[in-house]
């Protein structure tokens, strides 16, 4: 073959491996929740860096991959109805393609050409390619449709918790438990407006660290950054008035077609008194947030310990726990706390790996004088001779249905059957924490889920067996009178914040004091 006949070499760019897409970032992120257990919040980054994403590219895979975790009830129900095929029919590499199709069509508002060929492509490069023909005939039906439309045809025939676990992507069991305890609050009608506030992207907020913030770590980490993006609209997705009023309504339609939902994340101002909103961007480049000064923290775990901490005056030289001390964000503002009222710490951690995340969060925040990090099992506390602890909290091991907005995989994983094991351990935990309390010290009770069994169901017990000793404090009064804002918590000896009331996880707590 003569040179002029030869096919032109490849340039050395041309042999270069593609680059990686973001939707195939959350593809790979996406296959490995489901067959390896993994977690998008821990593994989502890793990938993202790995990839070498823009900013933008990095805020669509972001919003591609939780958004499709969150909603993965809903768009299955949709893909079966497309389909008219079973799911179990369906390859599970195939259906998370379709997932992340179903999500950029319905949840992003992404173009449909667009979402359609980048979608059948992505099923060509995951090695799908048989089932690309599948693939694109299954969107272009997903696209024929409005939401609306698309839910009057999945929740056809359907009522009640079935039909809001469909519509709002929540599994049954875990509807039927935020159902009781609104309940619990007579705020039933507020369960459809809860629900949604589950599917929206949460915006990130800070705690500034008391004694280490300066007013330029606060000003800074509030100044905007240019290549931040709003996070797409949806279904399940929901926003604020336009006078980001927020007055916790419910709706009286029990079904939740129209719940007159409020997310005040990004209007209103912060309920904790240490809060920060309006961070844009990655956190990790606000220099506050580099230097250790302030923290990535739900503001709702800010009130939690607050409540422990502002309670009653701190005296100096008090001592505290933190029995459940990974990965150190709440030990993290303790320590802060407990240094400036001369007070010494000690942050418990069972997990090895933790007692490091933990040790690393409070390098940073104070001197070894005031905190001690120590590894073992919380229910070993409170021996004959051991020393005694004049404030305690436990933030106990739960369910994590209070965080489901930034943990989306977490409502797929757990089961009902795994209650009752959590609850026996939250109740031995509470045993080794009243008998490490000193007289007069004061106990606060917190779980990151509003399970009545996590919760009011495990007061009331461990009442029954330590109420010659303990007693309830005004647990409502104390939050309210920490608040930077109303919290609207219901009147009570024990508190349940709502992420559609103020924006913040559904954290529970309870302070109990020791007699003296």
């Amino acid at each position: 073959m003569s040179p002029t006949n030869q096919p032109p070499r490849q340039s050395r760019a041309d042999r270069r491996p593609r680059p990686t897409s973001a939707r195939r970032v959350a593809f790979d992120v996406l296959r490995a929740v489901q067959v390896d257990d993994a977690y998008a919040n821990l593994l989502l980054p890793t990938r993202i860096r790995r990839a070498g994403l823009s900013a933008r590219d990095a805020a669509f895979a972001t919003e591609l991959t939780y958004g499709s975790i969150r909603m993965l009830g809903r768009y299955d129900a949709i893909v079966g109805v497309a389909s008219g095929r079973r799911l179990d029919n369906i390859e599970s590499d195939v259906l998370d393609v379709m997932r992340l199709g179903v999500h950029q069509l319905l949840g992003m508002r992404t173009p449909t050409h667009a979402a359609v060929s980048a979608t059948v492509e992505l099923a060509r490069e995951v090695g799908a390619r048989r089932a690309t023909g599948f693939v694109n005939a299954v969107l272009r039906k997903v696209a024929a449709k409005t939401d609306d439309e698309w839910d009057a045809l999945v929740t056809e025939g359907r009522s009640g918790d079935a039909l809001l676990a469909t519509r709002w992507s929540h599994p049954s069991w875990v509807v039927a438990a935020l159902r009781d305890a609104l309940a619990a609050e007579r705020s039933r009608d507020e369960l459809a407006a809860l629900l949604a506030a589950d599917n929206v992207a949460p915006r990130v907020q800070l705690v500034a660290l008391p004694g280490l913030a300066t007013d330029e770590d606060v000003r800074t980490a509030t100044a905007g950054d240019a290549d931040d993006e709003a996070a797409p609209l949806g279904p399940g997705t929901v926003t604020q008035d336009d006078d980001g009023a927020d007055d916790g309504a419910g709706t009286d339609d029990d079904t939740g077609t129209e719940p007159p939902v409020r997310i005040p994340e990004a209007d209103a101002g912060p309920v904790s008194p240490l809060g920060i909103r309006g961070t844009t961007g990655d956190p990790a480049r606000v220099p506050g947030v580099a230097a250790g000064r302030l923290r990535v923290q739900d503001e709702g775990s800010q009130l939690a310990a607050l409540a422990l901490t502002r309670s009653s005056a701190v005296r100096p030289g008090e001592r505290w726990l933190d029995m459940c001390a990974g990965p150190g964000g709440k030990a993290a503002l303790l320590a802060a706390e407990a240094a400036q009222g001369r007070a010494t710490l000690v942050a418990n951690e069972l997990v090895p790996a933790r007692a490091g995340l933990v040790r690393k969060a409070l390098s940073t925040v104070v001197g070894a004088d005031t905190v001690t990090v120590v590894e073992g099992d919380g229910r070993r506390f409170g021996k004959p001779g051991d020393e005694l602890f004049d404030r305690i909290l436990l933030d106990a091991p739960c369910t994590g249905l209070g965080a489901l907005r930034r943990r989306p995989e977490a409502r797929w994983r757990k089961q009902p059957e795994d209650v009752p094991e959590l609850a026996a351990l939250q109740a031995e935990l509470l045993d080794a924490a009243v008998r490490a309390l000193a007289p007069g010290g004061t106990l606060a009770y917190v779980t990151c889920s509003p399970h009545l069994a996590e919760t009011r169901g495990q007061v009331d017990a461990l009442l029954e067996r330590h109420g010659d000793v303990l007693e309830q404090l005004d647990t409502a009064g104390v939050v309210r009178s920490v608040a930077a804002r109303d919290p609207q918590v219901a009147d009570g000896p024990t508190v349940q914040l709502w992420p559609h009331r103020i924006g913040t996880d559904a954290m529970f707590v309870a302070l109990l004091r020791r007699r003296a």
